[in-house]
């Protein structure tokens, strides 16, 4: 499957940038910043977790919130390899991700400084709320020091590092809505603004 969805990106490129959100989007009465969504009750992280993903893969997928020592605890275990949180940054917009098993070990080692991502093949991560990213200097960066966020519409994620040089993609968000982030280190990685529940 991902070696059809990474022929298909590659070739292509020409995904149009869907509406960030529609008439149908709920958002959460209190903005999900890591803070508050500890406060949250269980059930409404629930939601905020599984509204990263595509129907599909959120009915099977398993779970992990905020307890109350603001440290993640899955809550109900994965019955088809994907896992979903309910935030990433602590940002007032709230921006819950869907994972496989790789794209999650690509998320924990950013998280924990690792040198570089320890994923031995591409994994897949879904936001179909959007996210947000810090730019500075007209480049999207890895540190929030000294630069501005940045919001992003719906989007999916290939986790491995790609090479723009090697794949002529582009390295900042443009009209294609594919580009590749964080260019330039070993977290570099594929970026598709395409809204994930409209995906089957």
């Amino acid at each position: 499957m991902i070696h059809h969805i990474l022929s298909a990106v590659l070739i292509a490129c020409t995904l149009l940038m869907p509406a960030i959100t529609t008439a149908g989007d709920k958002h959460p009465k209190k903005a999900a910043t890591v803070k508050e969504v500890k406060a949250m009750s269980e059930q409404d992280q629930t939601a905020l977790a599984l509204s990263a993903a595509p129907a599909h893969i959120a009915k099977e997928a398993g779970i992990m919130i905020y307890g109350a020592d603001g440290k993640l605890t899955e809550t109900r275990k994965s019955a088809n390899g994907f896992t979903c949180i309910p935030t990433v940054m602590n940002l007032p917009d709230p921006d819950p991700m869907c994972m496989d098993p790789a794209a999650h070990q690509w998320l924990t080692d950013i998280m924990n400084n690792a040198p570089k991502p320890t994923n031995t093949v591409p994994g897949i991560a879904y936001m179909a709320r959007g996210g947000s990213h810090f730019e500075k200097d007209g480049k999207v960066v890895m540190s929030g020091d000294g630069a501005k966020v940045v919001k992003e519409p719906a989007h999916w994620m290939v986790m491995w590092p790609f090479d723009p040089a090697a794949t002529q993609l582009p390295t900042g968000p443009n009209p294609s809505g594919t580009y590749i982030m964080f260019e330039g280190t070993p977290y570099a990685h594929l970026m598709v603004y395409q809204d994930p529940r409209k995906m089957k």
